[in-house]
């Protein structure tokens, strides 16, 4: 009998992805989706304990108002559980601790990264080495962008996935780090999992417009030395069928949408996975 995979989404305070996350999770074939206020945890209705899969969605947490995601992150780090006598970050590292999958897409990234999740240098999950600021266009970017994911990298999520296209859709997703050592650190041991291309997923682009943010070396995504975290700013959620790409009606395409693969990858594992 396979192991029974449960799918946590969280929402609440300004996401908006919900819905589509699930739907992701449901196609990839986890047997169990909930979608869950994140009150519904701080109350103590709920609990990550009873989940494998954890799921950040995109939008805008408590409006950005304090920077995107720190709003959320503090929220994380320092809000009790009701009745228990713990955080909810406490219920994260636990998360962690137990093997468990996390991945963060647009708001649910720049979370993960204000967390100090993501990239966890050294097993350090509180610690920010890394974030996501304005668009060097100054603009919000909704549009569809052209990936390599980094074969060499440990992310679980994107096995075999190769080149992928995806949409964008956000204001602050321009990648940077406090200093070199950190970018360093980051290709040396293969945290970079995803970067922008050019058209047809040539050379790794580094300037506008094939790289919608400014993101230094193209960063789209990284992933924690585990490859069981991983955090993208671009919405494999949100091409999860054919009719999702904007070129739908021209072009001959696969019924399935690229972005399912990273979802599938995830269920995958969990289920030969002993947690």
């Amino acid at each position: 009998m396979p192991k029974i995979v449960k799918s946590i989404v969280i929402t609440g305070n300004g996401t908006n992805c919900e819905m589509e996350m699930a739907h992701a999770c449901r196609l990839a074939g986890s047997d169990e989706v909930d979608i869950v206020h994140i009150s519904m945890l701080l109350y103590g209705e709920k609990s990550l304990d009873d989940y494998h899969f954890l799921n950040l969605p995109g939008g805008f947490l408590d409006g950005d108002d304090l920077g995107s995601a720190k709003a959320g992150a503090n929220r994380i780090l320092h809000a009790g559980i009701e009745g228990r006598d713990e955080k909810l970050y406490d219920q994260f590292a636990r998360f962690i601790e137990q093997g468990k999958l996390i991945l963060g897409v647009c708001n649910g990234f720049q979370l993960l990264v204000k967390l100090g999740m993501l990239p966890g240098f050294d097993g350090d999950y509180r610690k920010q080495t890394v974030t996501l600021t304005f668009n060097d266009s100054g603009r919000f970017e909704d549009r569809w962008v052209y990936l390599r994911a980094n074969d060499q990298s440990p992310c679980i999520f994107t096995k075999h996935v190769g080149a992928i296209y995806l949409p964008v859709r956000h204001g602050e997703g321009k990648f940077i780090a406090q200093a070199e050592d950190i970018l360093e650190r980051l290709h040396d041991n293969g945290h970079v999992a995803i970067q922008y291309s050019h058209h047809h997923y040539a050379d790794i682009a580094v300037d506008y417009p094939a790289n919608p943010n400014g993101s230094i070396h193209g960063i789209a995504g990284i992933c924690n030395s585990t490859g069981r975290i991983f955090g993208l700013m671009p919405h494999p959620e949100a091409y999860l069928h054919y009719t999702n790409h904007p070129r739908w009606t021209r072009e001959k395409l696969p019924e399935e949408g690229m972005g399912l693969d990273i979802f599938k990858n995830a269920i995958n594992f969990l289920r030969g996975a002993s947690l």
